[in-house]
Order: C-alpha cells, then structure tokens, then sequence
C-alpha cells in the first residue's frame, strides 16, 4: 500500500522523526551541534544523501535479489557520502573542515540503511522520494533546533559563521542576541547536548499528550453534546 503524501510529510517531520521519535543520529547530532549552522550544514548534508539513496534503491529495487540487497543498499548510501563529501570540500571547504570526520560516517547512520530498507525497497520511485526529503528535513530541524538552543544558551549567538561555513549569502543569518553574554559553557560541551536533547524529546511528548487529551475531549463531546467541557 502506497501511503498518502500527507501522511508521509507527518511521518518525517513528527511522528517518525530520525531524531525526536526514532532516536537515531544520536552521534553526529550530540557532536556537531555546538551551533546552528554546524547542525544545518550536516542536515542538509543528510538529506542529500537520504533522498539520493531513496531515489537509486526505489528504481532499481526490482532487479536486486534478497541476499544482496544490504550490501548493494550500504554501496549506494557510501557512493553517495563520497560524492557528497568531495563536493563539500571543493565548494563550502571550511564547514567540511568544521564537520570533519562525521561527514563520512553519515553511511554508518542507520536511519539511512533504514529508509532504504523499510520504504525506498518497497515502494514507487516519487513516494521514496518524498519520504526522504521529508526524513531529511525532519531530521535538518533537529540538528537546528538543538543547535540553535545550545548556541543561544552557550554563546548568545545564532547561526554564528553562518557566512564564512555556508558562503557570503549567508551571513544575513548571523544574529548576536545579547553583546558582552559570557554564556554558560556547559551548553557548548557534549554534557549540554544531552540535556538539551532530553528537554527537547520530553517537550514533543507533552505536546502529543496534549493534543491526545484534546482529541479525546472533543470525540466524547461529540458523541455526548451533554458533556461540559
């Protein structure tokens, strides 16, 4: 079955998301994130890669056989990677210099193989597609969000260096939200990343509970009007 486009623009911003639902990426995302350009670049990175993958191994899925599928399917995500991580270094050099060695080991995340796998094998060339360009933005904002929460509380800055990592055309993104901020140095350091990351998820929890709690108030009052709010 060919699940709706509305339903996997859902799946790959909330319900499903990489970071928030699946909790994968954990490692780059803890890593990188110390600003929110360092977390958009490697999401956009990831989302290449991701809608890339999807698009070769929902083409070409008809003709690989079962006992090699995994090794054809980590073939491609690598190829890519490589692909991904040339061009990095050839045209935005100095954020390939800030992300290092986590721009190859976007093979070695699993919400790629998983995609592949779980969606793309399975499904039409536009579906795969759109599920990992919606798994990839999920995933972009993610690595932003926590980024930009650990930058503000660490540095009082947003998308510092944003000009000199992404290109010129970027820095009418660079924000200083508070001068002469000494920041909290925890927020920069792996320990804050946890912390934010863990407020992060409990925050989206409660947001599901809430709207839960909203839907079931709303289908007891319809099928009781007597009910009172």
């Amino acid at each position: 079955m060919i699940p709706s486009y509305r339903q996997i623009i859902a799946d790959g911003l909330w319900h499903n998301n990489v970071v928030f639902a699946q909790l994968l990426a954990l490692c780059p995302l803890l890593a990188v994130t110390s600003t929110a350009t360092n977390g958009l670049g490697m999401g956009l990175a990831s989302t290449v890669v991701l809608t890339g993958s999807n698009l070769l191994v929902s083409s070409f899925r008809r003709w690989l056989i079962p006992e090699v599928r995994i090794p054809v399917f980590i073939l491609i995500i690598s190829t890519l990677v490589t692909l991904v991580d040339l061009v990095m270094n050839a045209w935005i050099h100095e954020l390939h210099k800030v992300l290092g060695l986590f721009i190859p080991l976007i093979v070695t995340n699993c919400a790629i193989l998983g995609r592949a796998e779980a969606f793309a094998s399975r499904q039409p060339v536009l579906p795969a597609i759109a599920d990992g360009l919606m798994m990839g933005a999920g995933m972009t904002m993610a690595l932003v969000l926590l980024g930009a929460c650990r930058e503000i509380l660490g540095s009082g800055t947003l998308f510092a260096q944003a000009g000199l990592l992404l290109g010129g055309s970027f820095s009418v993104m660079e924000l200083v939200l508070w001068q002469d901020y000494s920041g909290v140095l925890l927020m920069l350091l792996p320990p804050g990343g946890f912390l934010v990351m863990g407020f992060l998820i409990a925050g989206k929890r409660l947001v599901e509970r809430s709207a839960s709690r909203s839907r079931q108030a709303l289908s007891a009052k319809t099928i009781d009007p007597t009910i009172d709010n």
